[in-house]
């Protein structure tokens, strides 16, 4: 069996493309950070449609956790899978905060660095030797790193997100000598628990997000999860260094 690991799973568009993996036939190892309850829910889920997964817990923002991270996934895919390699990796764990270029803090800019960008860099850096040649990555970015997502409020978020676009492309290069594909999707608003649940907090915004968008709704978890599900599949072999809008057509 195929097995893969997502990052930020307990929840939204990471716990979607869990479950969207593992419908293909695929096992999962999915990491939550404070929300436990969601991660066991996500492997409930997942393993009542007949599906394996592991939930472990990871702070992507504390680069110095992933070598004891890697040996806890070298010990759930010996256990589980009866296997010392792995798949596919979904680069999605993230946090995402509105703040106005002149009031965006140090302190929130290197968390926003930590978390969004170095994050991904070294945890991929830290498991590429377990990936199987021949396995795919997909990068979680944004639309706000786009030019048709560009929204007031963001520059720090998605400056991050853009680094990881880049890094997307350099990723795949390097990996191609593996066969190793790279990809990024570029989410546009989706409801999700990002923001402190922003879309709970503040339900006034959907409208004015659904009106900007092309297909007229907000996206939901599974829009992307699929999106996802699909790039890492056998249909997405000849596919790299891609960043994929998925956003229905945001200010289109």
């Amino acid at each position: 069996m195929q097995v893969a690991i997502v990052t930020g799973a307990s929840s939204g568009i990471g716990r979607s493309a869990a479950v969207q993996i593992a419908k293909r036939g695929t096992g999962v190892i999915l990491t939550y950070n404070g929300n436990q309850p969601g991660a066991l829910d996500a492997v409930a889920a997942i393993e009542k449609e007949g599906g394996q997964a592991v939930a472990l817990p990871l702070d992507v923002g504390r680069s110095e956790i992933f070598p004891a991270f890697r040996e806890s996934v070298v010990a759930a895919l010996r256990d589980t899978w009866q296997r010392d390699t792995f798949d596919f990796l979904v680069n999605n764990a993230g946090f995402g905060q509105m703040a106005m270029f002149e009031d965006t803090s140090e302190e929130l800019f290197d968390t926003f660095m930590r978390v969004l960008l170095k994050g991904p860099y070294f945890l991929t850096q830290t498991l590429l030797p377990l990936l199987t040649d021949g396995g795919a990555i997909v990068n979680v970015t944004s639309n706000s790193a786009l030019a048709s997502g560009l929204e007031e409020g963001y520059s720090a978020y998605a400056t991050m997100k853009g680094g990881l676009t880049v890094l997307t492309r350099y990723m795949a290069k390097e990996f191609s000598k593996r066969g190793i594909r790279v990809n990024a999707i570029a989410p546009g608003s989706t409801r999700t628990r990002i923001a402190g649940d922003a879309f709970e907090r503040f339900p006034e915004v959907i409208p004015a997000i659904a009106a900007k968008t092309a297909f007229g709704r907000v996206g939901e978890p599974d829009d992307i999860g699929m999106m996802i599900a699909a790039l890492l599949s056998e249909e997405g072999r000849w596919v790299t260094a891609q960043n994929l809008e998925v956003s229905g057509g945001y200010n289109l």
